[in-house]
């Protein structure tokens, strides 16, 4: 049974209490034409300016506004994973509050997911209205990342993004990992993912929230999802594979030298570098293997790792 909710419309904010109602208005003009059942989904993340009490008013005349607030400034990816928990439809589409991610690119975000059988659709920004000082970090993270994953899109942190329900469903976000959703996505087996080139608007009111303290962030993050999308089930094949191979080794070492000294009668073989390359090599095999270890037993508890305070819902 399909469900009765055909679209949710997520949408993160951090202090947007001047594009809060034009983006809503803007929404439902670019839906009048569609007789389609949606909610918009505001995630309040700890904002200090009046945009929660603006949600609340706007919900009195709107139903179809769903409200959260946290209680503190968590991120983007806590906003998101919270509004992904809650969305109810069909097709689910982020969106950032800045009125930079145009509400016209819905109807054609949908129907790629709907009519064209898409797991995930990106938004591609391909004429950016940013200043440099956040276009270049975002174009060596956008390298970066088709390198590590394979997944060849332009623009992987492009807010305006369209996802199936169970995409959304069996992906847990945190810490920066809203940039990489299209790679937890592919771990998950949802491997049919698009793009589509979209309008970019120059920011309207307030500033960036971007910072340079995001790019060392979401540069671990993209090794740490690297990592874990190939050995998060089995961290043992990672570690204990290099353990086994440094141990392996540094036995050869010292078996060489003990030969060389039982059978050739060589002296000073304790003093060798060999002799202290091999001990050291076995040391850090067997240290290795037992990280390989605890690491597999931590992963079958696999912890969640999403608890946020919520101040209230509406």
């Amino acid at each position: 049974m399909a469900p009765l909710m055909q679209l949710s419309i997520v949408i993160p904010l951090f202090n947007e209490e001047e594009s809060i109602s034009e983006l809503l208005a803007w929404i439902k003009r670019s839906l009048n034409d569609y007789d389609w059942a949606y909610e918009v989904i505001f995630v309040d993340d700890g904002s200090s300016d009046k945009s929660w009490s603006i949600v609340k008013t706007l919900q009195e005349s709107n139903p179809e506004i769903k409200g959260i607030k946290l209680r503190r400034n968590y991120g983007k990816s806590a906003a998101l994973n919270i509004a992904f928990e809650a969305a109810e439809g069909d097709v689910v589409i982020t969106m950032d509050a800045d009125l930079q991610d145009s509400p016209e690119e819905i109807p054609g975000l949908y129907k790629m997911i709907k009519e064209e059988g898409y797991d995930l659709v990106s938004g591609w920004k391909k004429e950016r209205h940013d200043p440099v000082s956040k276009t270049i970090p975002t174009k060596l993270y956008n390298w970066a990342t088709r390198v590590m994953s394979g997944i060849k899109l332009h623009d992987m942190n492009c807010g305006l993004k369209a996802y199936k329900l169970e995409v959304v469903k069996s992906i847990e976000v945190y810490g920066e990992m809203h940039r990489y959703i299209p790679i937890l996505a592919k771990t998950q087996g949802f491997d049919k993912i698009g793009e589509k080139v979209v309008q970019h608007q120059a920011r309207k009111y307030g500033v960036t929230k971007f910072g340079m303290n995001r790019f060392s962030r979401g540069l671990l993050d993209l090794m740490s999802i690297s990592f874990i999308g190939k050995f998060g089930k089995r961290p043992m094949h990672f570690f204990g594979s290099i353990g086994m191979i440094f141990s392996m080794i540094g036995t050869i070492f010292l078996l060489v030298l003990t030969i060389q000294k039982v059978i050739y009668k060589i002296d000073g073989i304790a003093s060798r570098p060999l002799f202290f390359l091999g001990m050291l090599l076995i040391i850090v095999g067997v240290q290795l293997f037992i990280a390989g270890f605890l690491a597999e037993m931590i992963s079958r508890n696999n912890p969640k790792r999403n608890d946020y305070s919520i101040a209230e819902r509406i």
